[in-house]
């Protein structure tokens, strides 16, 4: 039995997929909002009708509309990179304008939401609620400008051969951010929106 493996049959253990500094990062980043949410859920749980009452003045329809759009967006996402191996590189810029497409979006609409809150005097002081509120979901949109922004910094790339077939690793690395915008998204979305109604009376 040979134990010495070639380096390509040890890559895809030693290097992930988007290399293990973007996972080391990633893994920082959910460390950052995981404790957020459990903070979050420890006051809900000192003040449950205060967090109910706040959590029904937020617009449940935009954050449902704003999840599909960053999951269709990792459909595009994971599509490009597909395209971008099968070096069909015309194929992958469409699909990561696609991906584009639904970030902005996303941001889009959490800006009027947010446009909407703070003209109804809903701002980071008016309660541990929307403190919470405006930290969390204030965190994780500027993670989704900077991967909007970065798969803009994709499309030139392989607009101008930089990215291709076979140096697509910059490209799986931002494919793995935006996965994580979704990850974060996922967890954040029903913690403010939706579990905090449990406590209406």
């Amino acid at each position: 039995m040979d134990y010495y493996l070639k380096e390509s049959e040890r890559e895809p253990l030693l290097y992930p997929p988007g290399g293990i500094l973007i996972w080391m990062v990633l893994s920082l980043e959910l460390l950052t909002f995981i404790p957020a949410l459990i903070a979050f859920f420890y006051y809900r749980q000192a003040a449950p009708d205060s967090f109910a009452q706040s959590a029904s003045q937020l617009n449940l329809e935009i954050a449902t509309i704003n999840t599909a759009l960053l999951i269709v967006g990792g459909w595009f996402v994971a599509r490009a990179l597909h395209a971008l191996r099968q070096r069909q590189n015309l194929q992958a810029r469409s699909f990561l304008g696609g991906g584009l497409l639904s970030g902005l979006l996303f941001l889009a609409l959490k800006g009027y939401e947010y446009a909407h809150k703070y003209s109804q005097g809903l701002d980071l002081a008016y309660n541990d609620f929307f403190t919470m509120y405006w930290l969390i979901t204030g965190f994780h949109f500027l993670h989704v400008v900077v991967a909007a922004l970065l798969l803009i910094v994709a499309m030139r790339g392989i607009a101008r051969g930089r990215y291709n077939a076979t140096n697509s690793e910059d490209v799986e690395t931002i494919g793995v951010f935006w996965h994580m915008c979704d990850l974060i998204w996922i967890l954040v979305f029903p913690s403010l929106y939706i579990f905090p109604l449990g406590g209406m009376q």
